[in-house]
């Protein structure tokens, strides 16, 4: 189990009753029904839980540590660079505005420019995955692991594709790349559930462009305390606002990168 004498097991604590109270919301506004509305587009929803899961989770936060700043995808960043939570309040918010279950919520605390906590929370089947640095990954206070496969050709994969795919097509290629050698990729719809999903062992990898900090935050940590390995395209170590990222259960990891990059014959 997470010891309680690590530095930032309090902020984790909280970080976790936060989640749940994003989650309660969440299962409010289903029951409730919302209005939606868009950001970038008629592909970019965002709903009143957005809104309001990112507000009571800013609040509770912030209440708990006033010290920490604040990044979340609906209100952007304030305050404290440097001890800062990053969060996404409903990750697959098309998803769950089409009751597609599979969409939560996302946490992180990063220190010094290093993700320190994570919390991923389905909200549909209700699994919270969790993560300290240093002290292993968790879901629902079972420890979890990366698969062992070490063969790319039958590995399960998930992908995912920006709202301006139309305008920012990249990541249809490297998905062409991947169904022309038979690999096997989903599109589930909510990429820190992907990576909370690589870090537990039901996929062995994950790729996507384009994506947000807090979008991959807590997952990154996730799998790399499962013992899995996050990268950018080329293989080199992953930074958060990086275009790309790549995260497996480190078996396959070579063997993805040089599929997505390289053209079938």
């Amino acid at each position: 189990m997470i010891g309680k004498g690590h530095p930032f097991f309090p902020h984790l604590e909280t970080m976790l009753e936060a989640a749940r109270l994003a989650r309660g919301i969440h299962l409010y506004y289903l029951e409730k029904g919302f209005t939606e509305g868009t950001k970038s587009g008629p592909t970019d929803l965002v709903t009143q839980a957005d809104r309001e899961a990112e507000e009571a989770i800013k609040t509770l936060l912030l209440e708990r540590f006033p010290e920490a700043g604040f990044l979340g995808e609906e209100g952007g960043s304030e305050g404290n660079a440097a001890l800062r939570f990053i969060v996404d309040p409903l990750d697959g918010t098309v998803n769950y505005a089409h009751g597609f279950p599979f969409y939560g919520v996302s946490l992180a605390l990063e220190a010094e420019g290093v993700i320190q906590a994570g919390v991923v929370m389905d909200t549909a089947r209700g699994e919270t995955f969790y993560a300290l640095r240093g002290e292993g990954a968790y879901l629902d206070g079972r420890p979890i692991r990366v698969t062992g496969r070490g063969e790319l050709l039958g590995s399960l994969l998930a992908t995912g594709f920006p709202y301006d795919v139309a305008q920012d097509p990249e990541n249809l290629t490297y998905f062409a790349r991947a169904l022309r050698r038979g690999l096997l990729v989903r599109r589930p719809g909510a990429a820190a559930l992907d990576l909370a999903y690589v870090a537990a062992g039901r996929l062995e990898g994950f790729w996507e462009v384009k994506l947000n900090p807090w979008d991959v935050a807590a997952g990154w940590l996730l799998v790399e305390e499962a013992g899995g390995r996050v990268t950018d395209l080329t293989g080199k170590p992953y930074t958060l606002g990086n275009r790309y990222i790549v995260a497996t259960n480190g078996r396959i990891h070579e063997a993805l990168l040089e599929a997505l990059l390289t053209e079938v014959e």
